[in-house]
């Protein structure tokens, strides 16, 4: 085991005898209070445990170091405290008496989306799962330890407290597209907010804050965590079933959230009261699909909101085609996408339920009149639409394939990130099944490990028709070459022979001044480049070799230059 007694049990670095870390602030004095496991517990006899980062319903993320590859990472423990509890200073947990059924079925909840999760591990705008282990009476999942910051933090540190368009869609449509990957794997998030959403230091989002469904909704079993603003209303336990348009819901949020600088207002409040605004000063500033985008994912009912990743992405993207198809699907499934007319503040997202013809718009004294005229346009088709007959949605989530959208003719997927991934894992993962037509070709690769796919012929995060042919370049390790016969050469000759032919060419010892005498990898043999060949050269007196191989008295050289 490597010595950890110089890691600040906060941040994973080394901070040698120093009391406080230097650079987060942790002192090594600090309590871990119960339940949580102490500091420099070691769980699956891998990985070491440090300071609790965060907690919420269904468990306790901790600061961590993997033993193995002496890295830091995070764990994530399932524990549950409204079912059960562990004392201080022991690392077995209990399950309350009377909560048992309920700690089995949160605890194959917790085990369930988490393995998920792995399977999607190479996915740049997702937290990289590498491990699932069960220690302790309870399971834990680790991943990576990242120096991405909270959304929130990102936007508080700029000079506004909110970004524009065009920077809000280079950050937020990758992560669109990666929240549609989630729900093709049968996840559903319930926790999007500026808080789980990460900021990584090149400016891109990547998606964190997992937790079970049971967490995630008021009136179960365990404590809920719901971000006010961000949680939609079937998640306070108001009648309508979860599913893909409850993650588009908070998506949206956060999304507004970026572009108008405030938190939207608590669903519970908007179902009396709807007051959710695009102040006029914004109003005039984001285009207007945009806008009518954030109406349609932000409306407060289930069933009047958009339905699929797929159909949000299309009207951010003002993507006519795919609008379209949006468009049918929303009237198939009953959507109603109607809106209240814009008030003197701004443009209201909340739903306007009458099917009657529109009533006139107001425009704010500081809205242009040309861009009046486009948000009344928009709104008036929303109107148009709700005019359609409603019908049961179909909210059984068993039976939703969110990420795909189904227009008159084509059903289309979004790429993944296939690179990095083991091509055997890939192959064997149901989420997958039918998605692709998947061929290979194998190359070398001195990178990327023996099974790993190398590349992909369709970009990832690109919308393409299901059954898409997509070849992977799989690799097949590193290539293996003929090792030259170097015996009775000069070091100089030796190692540029050796590099040539691809292999490092080491010595043993510090002499290098006669001929080479012996090799590590026999010659003739196969052997895979960036082998590193250790080669032992004769001393002076070994140094009298004739062209022949031959030396006087009889050398031990003979039997390799009698070829």
């Amino acid at each position: 085991m490597p010595n950890t007694d110089n890691l600040c049990m906060s941040c994973m670095r080394p901070i040698g005898d120093e009391k406080q870390c230097p650079y987060c602030g942790y002192h090594v004095d600090s309590p871990q209070l119960s339940p949580y496991l102490p500091i420099k517990s070691v769980v699956a006899n891998r990985y070491l445990v440090g300071k609790v980062l965060d907690f919420n319903g269904d468990g306790v993320t901790y600061a961590g170091w993997d033993l193995t590859e002496r890295v830091a990472v995070k764990v994530r423990e399932f524990l549950p405290d409204a079912i059960c509890s562990r004392e201080n200073g022991e690392t077995q947990v209990r399950v309350m008496q009377g909560c048992e059924r309920a700690y089995t079925d949160c605890y194959q909840s917790f085990l369930e989306l988490w393995r998920k999760l792995m399977r999607l591990m190479g996915l740049s705008t997702l937290i990289s799962v590498t491990d699932v282990v069960e220690d302790n009476g309870t399971a834990y999942a680790i991943y990576e330890y990242t120096d991405a910051v909270p959304l929130r933090k990102y936007l508080l540190s700029t000079s506004t407290g909110y970004i524009p368009w065009e920077r809000a869609r280079q950050m937020f449509m990758p992560a669109l597209s990666a929240l549609g990957t989630l729900h093709s794997a049968g996840i559903i998030h319930r926790g999007l907010s500026p808080q789980t959403i990460l900021v990584t230091p090149d400016g891109k989002l990547k998606i964190s804050g997992f937790s079970i469904w049971q967490a995630r909704t008021a009136r179960g079993d365990l404590n809920p965590e719901l971000f006010p603003g961000y949680a939609a209303i079937e998640q306070y336990g108001f009648e309508g079933q979860q599913g893909a348009w409850t993650d588009i819901y908070a998506f949206a949020a956060v999304l507004y959230r970026a572009l108008i600088g405030t938190d939207p207002i608590i669903a519970t409040t908007r179902v009396t009261n709807d007051r959710l605004m695009i102040p006029s000063k914004f109003a005039e500033q984001l285009p207007a699909y945009v806008i009518n985008a954030l109406i349609n994912a932000l409306q407060i009912l289930p069933e009047d909101r958009t339905r699929s990743v797929e159909q949000f992405r299309a009207e951010l993207s003002a993507s006519p085609t795919a609008a379209y198809a949006g468009e049918i699907q929303a009237m198939s499934e009953g959507g109603d996408r109607s809106a209240e007319p814009m008030h003197g503040e701004g443009v209201s997202a909340a739903p306007k339920k009458e099917k009657s013809a529109a009533q006139p718009f107001l425009v704010a004294g500081g809205i242009t009149l040309g861009v009046g005229i486009i948000v009344f346009a928009i709104l008036m088709a929303a109107v148009f639409r709700g005019s359609f007959s409603k019908k049961n949605p179909g909210n059984d989530q068993s039976t939703l394939n969110p990420s795909v959208t189904e227009s008159t003719s084509t059903e289309t997927i979004v790429v993944p990130d296939f690179r990095n991934l083991s091509y055997e894992a890939i192959s064997k993962n149901p989420v997958w099944d039918g998605k692709f037509t998947f061929k290979t070709k194998f190359e070398y690769s001195d990178t990327v490990k023996e099974g790993y796919v190398i590349s992909q012929s369709l970009p990832e995060q690109t919308t393409v028709a299901i059954g898409s042919e997509i070849e992977l370049v799989i690799s097949s390790g590193k290539e293996s070459v003929d090792v030259p016969n170097v015996f009775g050469k000069s070091y100089s000759e030796a190692k540029q022979i050796l590099t040539d032919s691809g292999f490092v060419c080491t010595v043993a010892g510090n002499y290098t001044d006669g001929v080479v005498v012996s090799m590590s990898v026999e010659p003739g043999s196969k052997a895979p480049k960036g082998t590193r060949i250790e080669l032992t050269f004769s001393t002076s007196n070994e140094n009298d070799v004739t062209s022949s191989g031959s030396s006087s008295g009889g050398s031990i050289f003979d039997r390799f230059f009698a070829q």
